[in-house]
């Protein structure tokens, strides 16, 4: 992914970096494998608002990603590499040799015209699915399943990917995005490779309306709120009225362990992402 810069003929554009989209090969989808995607901007089936700030942001289509690859032993090849709205990485189409096309989530190497297959083994090359308990030691790996036939819940985001650290008996130990070492069970798959789009962290906004364009309302500090809004809220001048950090409802909001203590998943982590 390259980065787009822009020369500073206004005070946005000083500091408005972009995608420049060199590996996107097509603008229009595959229409089969898109759904109607209805606005909720951040409300619940009550009508409440659970996620502040959403609300507006371009009309967008929802494409159907294949987390599971469970088209086995069907190699595929791939058509195009796409943006997608609803990721921060990029998807790729695939033909296989059935005739059924599918989005994947595309990797840094993958190209147009690479061939990609899903199996219990199979070469350990980027876009190629496969049983944890037969990937190669050291293997970087996305889109990891935390159950058999769930589909990949884990590494999905631009940049993102774990790493087959050990194989004891029937589980794989791997190294996680965050630095957890986590135990899986051997007969869930996953994909071999980096997610694509890696840079996209280092991109800057650089403007109120594109923030908006994204889908992402106002957010007003804590500080800049009277008391009776804010916990924060109040004080002459510049001040959180020397308490910890809270949210609006006064939850702690750094710091604060918010995983419970004899969650049943604990024993599988060998070690914490704080060490």
């Amino acid at each position: 992914m390259a980065i787009k810069t822009y020369n500073p003929v206004t005070p946005v554009l000083r500091y408005k970096t972009t995608d420049a989209f060199d590996r996107i090969t097509t603008d229009v989808p595959f229409k089969p494998l898109l759904v109607a995607k209805k606005r909720i901007s951040g409300r619940n089936n009550g009508g409440r608002i659970t996620s502040r700030h959403r609300g507006g942001g371009h009309k967008q289509h929802y494409r159907i990603i294949d987390f599971k690859r469970n088209n086995l032993n069907v190699p595929g090849v791939v058509e195009t590499i796409e943006y997608d709205p609803n990721r921060t990485s990029y998807i790729a189409l695939v033909k296989f040799a059935d005739g059924d096309r599918r989005y994947v989530i595309a990797t840094e190497v993958l190209k147009v015209g690479a061939t990609i297959i899903s199996a219990d083994s199979a070469e350990p090359v980027d876009g190629n699915t496969m049983l944890l308990i037969n990937m190669p030691l050291g293997s970087f790996v996305h889109n990891i399943e935390m159950r058999e036939g769930k589909g990949g819940q884990i590494a999905r985001t631009a940049g993102a990917h774990a790493t087959v650290l050990a194989k004891e008996g029937d589980k794989v130990h791997l190294k996680m995005p965050s630095g957890e070492v986590r135990i899986f069970r051997g007969t869930c798959r996953a994909t071999i490779g980096v997610v694509s789009n890696g840079e996209h962290m280092n991109l800057t906004i650089g403007s109120a309306g594109r923030k908006r364009h994204l889908g992402w309302r106002p957010h007003v500090r804590g500080v800049a709120m009277n008391p009776i809004d804010h916990p924060m809220g109040g004080g002459q001048g510049k001040t959180s009225g020397g308490g910890h950090p809270v949210s609006p409802w006064g939850q702690k909001a750094k710091g604060l362990k918010t995983r419970k203590k004899n969650k049943t998943t604990s024993k599988y982590i060998v070690r914490g992402r704080t060490k």
